[in-house]
C-alpha cells in the first residue's frame, strides 16, 4: 500500500518566481542551501539535495504546476518512483504552494517533515530576502 500526504505554505513571492526558482539549478540550490541540478523541460531529469533526491519532470504548466517522478537514495531499487505535484496559486502575501506527495513506500511519511524543514522554511527566508 502506498502512502500520500499534502502540505502547503504561503511564500512571499509571485507564483512565476517560485515556479521558476524550483526549475533553475542555481536558484533551487540557493533557496534550499543544497546543491541541485534541475531541468525546466518536460521529461528532463533533476537531482537535488546534493544527489539525495532525483527524478524527472512529468508535466510542467509554467507558473502554475509541476508534476515530477521523485525518489531518494533511501528508496529500494525495486520501489517505484513516487509522484510529486506542486501547485502555485496567487494568494495574499505571495504564492500558496501546495505540495502533494503520493505513491510513497512504507517509509515515505518521513518526507512530510522533510519538505517543511528542508524546503518550505528555507524558501520563506530565500523569498523574503
Amino acid at each position: 500500500m502506498s502512502l500520500s500526504f499534502e502540505i502547503s505554505a504561503t511564500l512571499p513571492a509571485s507564483p512565476k518566481r517560485v515556479y521558476d526558482a524550483w526549475l533553475d539549478s542555481q536558484s533551487h540550490s540557493a533557496m534550499t542551501g543544497a546543491g541541485a541540478i534541475v531541468s525546466h523541460e518536460p521529461g528532463g531529469s533533476f537531482q537535488a539535495w546534493d544527489g539525495y533526491i532525483e527524478g524527472r519532470n512529468l508535466e510542467l504548466e509554467p507558473g502554475r504546476r509541476i508534476v515530477q517522478a521523485w525518489r531518494t537514495v533511501e528508496f529500494a531499487a525495486d520501489e517505484p518512483d513516487s509522484n510529486l505535484e506542486l501547485a502555485f496559486e496567487a494568494a495574499e502575501g505571495g504564492t500558496l504552494l501546495t505540495l502533494r506527495h503520493s505513491n510513497l513506500p512504507a517509509h515515505g511519511m518521513q518526507y512530510k517533515d522533510g519538505w517543511r524543514e528542508n524546503y518550505f522554511e528555507p524558501m520563506q527566508t530565500y523569498f523574503g530576502a
